[in-house]
């Protein structure tokens, strides 16, 4: 396409809206500029338009689509809408940058309540499949380009994570990715029919994608194609709702921990074999204090290489009080201030953010494949879901 401004229109207004909005404003004058947000509730629109200088504000869709000076959709809504939001951009015309995951499996009609519980898995891997592929089959349809945020293949460190590897001969025999927090603030993440599953959906998409993104770009380097994952075996839980949960509430040290899942799981671990003999394994925790902790190790033949997207200790801080640097940001998910602590210097850029941001906009406007594009956001859906069915059914579940 010509190299005229991008016109985005945003769908969402919420905390993804604002950190995509803060990204967009980081690029260069005349790459792109927000002309709409479309938001469940016009108060809720009108409210982000106020905040970002933004001129049009609706809670009507359609009226987002039809305007002729957007043409790209950046989805930052909860999972639930994502594909159905995904398809009609496409078939608008509208490129799409769509914030993670995907989508997933969110209820059909019938299905027994809170869906989690009653409906199984191999179930909502066939539908949470059919959505991803719909989606695919809408954006190639059209011809439209389809931008994945999935920020930690931008991230510094997993770049500078692949650019060790190419510089070396050996190959990676496994790769360990792991993200934990003490729980998400949004009131969507304890539902499947919202968020279309638990921890690992929502947070182990990151890993997943990075351990894919990586084994994918090695085989394309090193043998000329893609190496594909193969298989699955994970196990599950809901840790904060356990006996071991309930003797901490009962000694009054229980009290950090946010997560209350009600059909989801809050813990998950997954092993993933490629088809060069090579594993991942994935651990993903809303149960886990200390801040935010983002991590991928790749265990190579000639060496290791470690990769750390936050706490890093670029600059270190001691407090007696948490009051002491209360109105500075510091980093997300951390519980308290006092002690030693790792305040981020730039968390935007550091998790990849800010250059994910970038990519897409030069994506559209170049008319190519951005780095996280659809494939990736489609294999990510497919291989959670057996990820799932594996830690139903407690046996390997095969991607074929």
């Amino acid at each position: 396409m010509d190299k005229k401004t991008l016109g985005i229109g945003m769908v969402g207004a919420r905390w993804g809206a604002h950190m995509h909005h803060a990204n967009y404003k980081s690029l260069p004058p005349g790459l792109v500029e927000i002309r709409g947000v479309c938001s469940r509730t016009r108060q809720s629109a009108e409210a982000f338009a106020r905040d970002t200088g933004v001129a049009f504000a609706t809670d009507d869709f359609d009226a987002l689509l039809a305007r002729k000076d957007i043409d790209v959709i950046d989805i930052c809504t909860p999972p639930a809408s994502h594909h159905e939001i995904a398809i009609r951009a496409a078939e608008a015309g509208k490129h799409i940058i769509m914030e993670k995951p995907l989508t997933g499996y969110f209820g059909e009609p019938g299905d027994r309540e809170p869906i989690g519980r009653h409906v199984p898995r191999s179930r909502m891997r066939e539908g949470a499949r059919r959505n991803a592929e719909a989606v695919r089959e809408a954006v190639r349809r059209s011809g439209v380009r389809f931008c994945y945020a999935e920020n930690w293949v931008y991230a510094p460190p997993i770049v500078k994570m692949r650019n060790l590897i190419a510089a070396s001969r050996g190959s990676i025999l496994e790769l360990r990715a792991e993200e934990n927090h003490s729980g998400s603030n949004s009131v969507f993440s304890r539902e499947w029919k919202s968020t279309g599953g638990g921890a690992l959906l929502r947070m182990g998409v990151h890993s997943v994608g990075a351990c894919l993104y990586l084994k994918q770009w090695e085989g394309e380097r090193r043998l000329g194609r893609g190496i594909r994952p193969v298989s699955v075996l994970a196990d599950t839980a809901d840790l904060i709702h356990t006996p071991a949960s309930e003797r901490a509430r009962k000694a009054n040290a229980h009290q950090w921990i946010s997560s209350d899942p009600v059909d989801v799981e809050d813990w998950a671990n997954v092993t993933i074999r490629f088809d060069d003999g090579s594993r991942a394994i994935v651990l993903v925790s809303d149960v886990g204090l200390g801040g935010l902790n983002t991590r991928v190790t790749a265990f190579m033949t000639d060496g290791v290489i470690k990769a750390n997207m936050t706490a890093n200790d670029g600059i270190e801080t001691y407090a007696v009080d948490a009051a002491t640097f209360e109105d500075e940001y510091f980093t997300e998910k951390l519980e308290t201030k006092a002690g030693w602590n790792r305040p981020s210097c730039d968390e935007d850029w550091f998790r990849g953010f800010a250059q994910e941001i970038e990519d897409f906009a030069h994506a559209i406007r170049d008319d190519r494949e951005p780095r996280a594009g659809i494939d990736l956001a489609v294999d990510c859906v497919n291989l959670i879901y057996s990820a799932y069915l594996s830690a139903e059914e407690g046996r390997t579940v095969s991607l074929k």
